[in-house]
């Protein structure tokens, strides 16, 4: 298989973070560079939407969105990150959560490195902010309330989402005001796949 990337898309580190974790082997990747006004090198052939991550299969056929492609190779390593049962619907809901707030991200970085700096419009800036805040309110309430559970892809989805925010807007300072999800982050980006996989860029 191959997966074509780029270092500094938290939607990429999300799966290879999932690679790591699962154990998976095997898969190449393919270092791309482009964005919406520039598609550059962004595997267009394979995803129309002209974005990554995207996964070519060893049977050609292609697999795009990060969550479609965590999905499959949870399930082709079977490494148990979407759990059974009536637990997967908030991993999938917190998984959801976390791609919401990475969008934002993104969006708020299109903004000042691709639009003039004269057609730049500060309130729409803030409007992809105040989803981002609402969301570290909600992961606040739940690292609050949480123990110890075990590792699943919404854990990982949030924690690759505050590591985009630490990349790309350190000036927000988003652990001000939310102790219980610092502490939590700090905890999970201790692990190997996290470390290993620090945008770079």
């Amino acid at each position: 298989m191959k997966l074509f990337s780029s270092p500094t898309s938290p939607f990429v580190r999300k799966v290879l973070v999932l690679i790591r974790e699962a154990g998976l082997e095997g898969i190449d990747l393919i270092p791309v560079a482009g964005n919406p006004i520039a598609p550059g090198d962004l595997p267009v052939d394979h995803n129309p939407l002209g974005k990554i991550p995207a996964l070519l299969l060893d049977d050609g056929r292609a697999l795009y969105d990060s969550r479609v492609i965590c999905r499959y190779l949870d399930h082709h390593a079977g490494a148990g990150l979407y759990p059974q049962g009536d637990a997967l619907w908030h991993v999938l809901a917190q998984e959801a959560m976390a791609d919401g707030m990475m969008e934002a991200a993104v969006l708020m970085v299109y903004e000042s490195r691709l639009r003039p700096e004269e057609r730049r419009h500060a309130p729409w800036v803030e409007a992809q902010w105040t989803k981002i805040a609402r969301a570290l309110d909600s992961a606040e309430d739940w690292a609050g309330r949480t123990g110890s559970p075990a590792l699943d892809m919404g854990q990982i989805a949030l924690a690759v989402a505050l590591g985009y925010l630490d990349f790309r807007h350190s000036d927000r300072s988003w652990r001000q005001g939310h102790p219980a999800l610092a502490e939590w982050q700090a905890a999970i980006s201790a692990r190997p796949a996290f470390q290993a996989t620090v945008p770079q860029g």
